[in-house]
Order: C-alpha cells, then structure tokens, then sequence
C-alpha cells in the first residue's frame, strides 16, 4: 500500500529545541484546568422540489412504488452535538483527550420525503430512521506547538474536510498532526482509514466519495503547508492520495489588499490536480480544476466576481463532503462536470449599519456551461452520472442570516435559503427548488 510520507519539516518541528521555551506545551495549565466542554443544538428543516420531469434521487430506491413517490424531499430533524476537549497534561511531553456524542432525531419526514437532504440516514426498508447517534474519541500528544492526534476527529485541509453543512457534524478516524512550530507556518500530516458521513450511526463504512460509485480505497494519506507571512497573505499547499484510486495536488491563496477608509479587495485561488492510481478503482482520471474569485469590500457591502473552469474527462471529486475549496461550489451544484466553465456573481449586506446588527443578507448566481462528459470512462466510477455534450445549468441562492448579539440567547443563529437550480439533460443534477430553514443554539464552558 503506497502512503504519502510525513514530510521532513514535521520530523524537525516535533524537536525543534529553540521553539520549546515560548511554546504552548510550556504553557500548559494541565489536563483538567485547560479542558473545554460546548453543547450545539441544532434544527434543520430540508423541503427540495423537483421540476421538469426531475424526482426525489431516493426513488431510486425500491421502497416506494413510482405510483406512491413524492415529487419533492423534505425532512426536519433535531441535532444535539456534545463535545469535550481537554487540556494537555504538563512537561515536556503533554496528553490529551477529545471526545464527542451525536444525537439525532426526526421531527417529520417519511419514506416518500426522504432524498437528497441526507439529514437522517435510511433504516433497512429505506425509510428515514426516527433517531440515531454516534459518539467517539481521539488521543492526543503535544510536542511544544505539535500536535498529534489518533482516533475518531474532526479535520479541515483541502484535500479532506469534514463537514458540517447539514444535521450532524462528518467525522473521520485515523492519525493526524498539526504543527505550528516555525512562526507564521502551519504544517500538517494526515493517515486516515475511514470516514463518516453526516447521517451515518456506525464508522464501518469505509470513505464517503462524492460522486464515483466505484469500489473503495482502504486509506487516504494527506500532508500540506500553510505559509501566511502577514494578515492580507496566505498561501496553501497539499498533496494526498486516495489508496487505488488517484492522487490529488491543491495549490491555494488568497490576498487581501486594503483600499481606501472602509474598502478592500480580496482575491481567493484555487487549483486541484487529481490524476488515477493503483488499480484505479474510480477509472481514468486526468483532472484540472481551478477556480478565482475577486471580492471589493466597500463598507458594508461586498461584490463577488468568480470563474471557475474543469480540464478533464472525468468530474473534479474528492473525499469527505466538505473537501472542496473551490469558488463555484454552491448549495446544490459544485459545477464541476467534466470540461465544465462556470462563473459567479455574488453580493452581500451586513445590516450592522442600519442598525440590526447580526443580520447578513446575501445573493448569488452561477452559470455552468460547455460540459462534455461524451469521454468518461465507461468502465469507471463515473459512468452511471450520464453526462452528454454541451451540458448547461444555473444556480440562485438567497440567504438571510441573523446571529443573536446578547442577552440569553446570545449566539443563536437562525439562517434562511431559498436555492434553485435548472439545466438541460447533458448535466448530471437535477432541477430543483430548495427552502432551508436552520436554528442553532450554543452552549459552552469551563470545567
């Protein structure tokens, strides 16, 4: 089995001595007094309707009869999400533990209703299961600004990302480490051997994959630098390796440059390189995707340009649900069909001025074209999608978020979207009218 090697600056930061002095292992306060508890409730309610001769994705599952499917997916389901994290024990070398619990529980949904919002996994006779929950923990090991980490977590890179963008919180299981010894440098070094997906109760599941429905690979390896000299710089690269499948580069940076009193400009790059290796489980891939998104800040306002382009037969995929940084990755697309050119336009409000602070507004519009999926491997993991020649689609969102500012709800988050989507039969994703309602309340605390 082919991982990728622990680069030599992570052998150096774990014994660099002239780091150790000033280092947050010599900080340490000790296991219990640095400890950390939080508690999110969370309530999500998913309604997606189907137009144009599209349907619910879960009626292709054979628990309902044609005549008994509902055009349409909605779901609304409770989340509790616990979370300890101690302190590290004192001297040179400190230990650690995180530990989390899941719960989840259907507030209204059924079989006919169950689909594309993935809030609550699926019992045997695929229907939307009325509660479920995981839990699990990580040891941890630190190193002056060193951290290694090994059981069942939670991690951010752009090769491999656990989301959070539904119900419960995606997780994966394995060894990870992070240093942030050299001053303005952050490294990072990753074996994991499975991952769980966000409705899932059990961590037997192997990888959760995008978009190939080809056989899985039993690990995936990471490793990445994150150079950020100053406050309007940084810059990231990453390489990983998905075993039997590909090998995947990320080049990344984003740069903010301050304008006039209140104005800036923001410019965010985004660059995967995936190509197939091993046995090649998900088919042939030869893959370029890079997308550049330019924001002007003027007060409260921001104007969003971006563009967004595919070089490659196969679609532009990747581990975890939330492993993918570039810019037209939106609510129900990530416009990233094989050969794909897309672009953005974006707009964004903070009503702090107006007097309602907390409250954002937002607005977006991408537009996909030139798809040609007339090339991919019909041997691979990508076939069954059906991409044809000169596949088109477009996407709106709207959002209004509001955060609670004090009092005892301080911190509650109440956001509403509103998502459609439309394209033709060249393209892989169907047309759809999305409401999403989410209400968060977070607790957290000392011990």
């Amino acid at each position: 089995m082919s991982t990728v090697r622990i680069p030599s600056a992570l052998l150096l930061a774990l014994s660099s001595p002239w780091a150790v002095a000033e280092s947050a292992q010599s900080q340490s306060n000790g296991f219990i007094d640095d400890a950390t508890w939080s508690l999110l409730n969370r309530s999500v309610f998913d309604h997606r309707e189907y137009r144009n001769g599209a349907s619910n994705n879960a009626a292709r599952n054979a628990y309902k009869p044609r005549s008994e499917r509902n055009g349409y997916a909605e779901e609304w389901a409770y989340g509790l999400m616990g979370t300890v994290q101690s302190g590290f024990t004192r001297g040179a070398v400190g230990f650690g533990l995180d530990a989390h619990a899941y719960q989840a529980l259907q507030l209204d949904s059924g079989g006919g209703r169950a689909g594309k919002a993935r809030l609550l996994g699926l019992d045997n006779s695929g229907h939307p299961k009325r509660e479920f929950s995981r839990g699990g923990a990580a040891l941890k090991m630190r190193v002056a600004d060193t951290v290694v980490a090994y059981g069942e977590q939670r991690v951010k890179t752009p090769v491999s990302s656990s989301s959070d963008s539904r119900l419960l919180p995606e997780t994966a299981t394995g060894l990870f480490l992070t240093s942030n010894q050299f001053e303005n440098v952050k490294l990072v070094a990753g074996h994991f051997t499975e991952s769980t997906d966000r409705n899932a109760s059990s961590h037997d599941q192997g990888f959760v994959v995008n978009y190939s429905n080809g056989q899985q690979g039993n690990s995936f390896d990471l490793a990445g630098v994150t150079v950020s000299p100053n406050r309007q710089l940084s810059t990231s690269l990453f390489s990983s390796r998905y075993a039997d499948s590909w090998n995947q580069q990320y080049l990344g940076a984003t740069l903010t440059q301050p304008l006039a009193q209140g104005q800036a400009l923001s410019t965010t790059f985004n660059l995967y390189r995936t190509t197939d290796t091993g046995k090649a489980f998900s088919g042939q891939i030869d893959n370029t995707t890079w997308s550049l998104l330019t924001t002007y800040i003027k007060g409260p306002h921001s104007f969003s340009l971006g563009f967004q382009q595919v070089d490659g037969n196969s679609p532009f995929d990747y581990v975890t649900r939330g492993a993918i940084f570039i810019t037209n990755a939106v609510q129900l697309s990530d416009f990233n069909a094989p050969n794909e050119q897309s672009w953005q336009a974006r707009y964004s409000l903070d009503t702090a001025r107006w007097g309602i602070p907390g409250l954002q507004l937002s607005a977006g519009y991408v537009r996909g074209s030139k798809i040609d999926g007339s090339h991919v491997d019909t041997a691979g993991g990508y076939a069954y999608l059906g991409y044809g020649k000169g596949g088109k689609h477009w996407e709106r969102d709207l959002e209004a978020r509001y955060v609670v500012q004090s009092g005892a709800g301080k911190g509650t988050a109440f956001s509403l979207r509103h998502n459609v989507h439309r394209g033709n039969k060249a393209q892989a994703e169907l047309d759809t009218d999305q409401i999403r309602l989410a209400v968060e309340y977070p607790l957290t605390g000392r011990f």
